[in-house]
């Protein structure tokens, strides 16, 4: 993998004591060097990494300041760092409108990867940590917790410069802290949500499955069909690129290219030419798994009908051959753990 840094800004926002918040500005951007590059891409990887992302574009509705800061940076009207700076006090005063204590240090990164350039904005917290040297001194440390991103949003500079038009050229984190953080993300941004990746994954599911049931796919070609629509969803997904159906059809069913294509506009499917899609929601496509009432089942989808079987009437799953640890603690139990392991020692 390789991550072109093109620019990095870092600005600090802080909360004081009275709960006002403030910001202070580097006055020139981070040089581009190694460290920076390895930053980038932890980034880059960490963002792609995150399961659950909405999309969204620009809209007339919403504060303008970052849109309006973005557009001048494109067009040469203002610099890199004169944009950081636009985008920071837009994020302190939709921070102090919406009375959210968040701080930190406010990333802005402009980096190209494959084909396309992106601009990663991220709001990141840090924390200490401590190291003894050779004499055992203690010394400290800050460092910036990617693990633990949340607040970040991604514009795909390149879709936003050449396709304006058809929006959800952004994506950002939904997080777990509810919808109040996401929406706060957005009207910072000046975006309103668009295309739903969890929808458009439901409705590929569906329309995979139509298609498989209508092309009369031996069970195991659908299974191994499944499978290669999946890695093929989830490179895209790691790369932080939209599903293209034209390779999708490909990929469906390889011996008629375009079948899966013909077949969504002749059932009015409405599936787009291209979308982003959810790998949590497509792993149903080749693993089953739930959860409740003191049961936890997973499974891959192939092994379904030979060693899983399922009674739709009695609602009963026969498990045919259990993993070596589940095997050994259902023994153990079974058997008495004293019991089991004198069997052990006379083995």
């Amino acid at each position: 993998m390789s991550v072109d840094v093109l620019q990095l800004a870092i600005n600090y926002i802080e909360l004081s004591d009275s709960g006002e918040h403030s910001a202070h500005y580097r006055e020139q951007l981070v040089g581009a060097n190694g460290s920076v590059a390895t930053l980038l891409e932890q980034l880059h990887l960490a963002y792609n990494g995150k399961p659950a992302k909405g999309y969204a574009s620009f809209t007339d509705d919403k504060d303008p300041t970052v849109p309006q800061a973005l557009t001048h940076w494109i067009a040469g009207d203002s610099d890199y760092l004169g944009f950081s700076k636009a985008t920071t006090a837009a994020l302190v005063t939709h921070l102090s409108t919406h009375q959210l204590p968040e701080t930190g240090y406010l990333l802005l990164g402009h980096y190209r990867y494959l084909a396309s350039e992106f601009l990663l904005v991220c709001l990141l917290g840090s924390k200490n940590h401590f190291e003894l040297t050779e004499q055992l001194d203690l010394s400290a440390s800050r460092h910036l917790d990617i693990a633990r991103m949340q607040l970040a949003a991604r514009i795909d500079l390149t879709e936003f410069k050449v396709n304006n038009a058809a929006g959800n050229y952004i994506s950002f984190i939904r997080g777990r802290a509810g919808r109040k953080v996401a929406d706060f993300f957005l009207d910072f941004l000046g975006c309103t949500e668009g295309a739903d990746a969890r929808l458009n994954s439901k409705k590929i599911l569906a329309s995979v499955e139509e298609y498989f049931a209508a092309a009369e796919f031996e069970p195991n070609e659908k299974t191994a069909a499944r499978r290669q629509v999946f890695d093929y969803c989830e490179e895209r997904a790691k790369a932080g690129q939209d599903v293209m159906l034209s390779e999708l059809s490909a990929v469906v069913d390889p011996e008629q290219e375009n079948g899966f294509l013909h077949y969504c506009a002749e059932q009015q499917l409405e599936v787009a030419e291209q979308f982003p899609v959810e790998l949590k929601e497509l792993k149903k496509m080749i693993k089953f798994n739930g959860a409740g009432a003191g049961l936890s089942v997973s499974f891959d989808e192939k092994l379904l009908g030979e060693r899983v079987q399922y009674d739709v009437g009695t609602d009963t799953l026969i498990i045919k051959g259990t993993p070596p640890n589940l095997r050994d603690q259902l023994q153990r139990f079974t058997q008495g753990y004293s019991a089991f392991e004198r069997q052990a020692d006379t083995e």
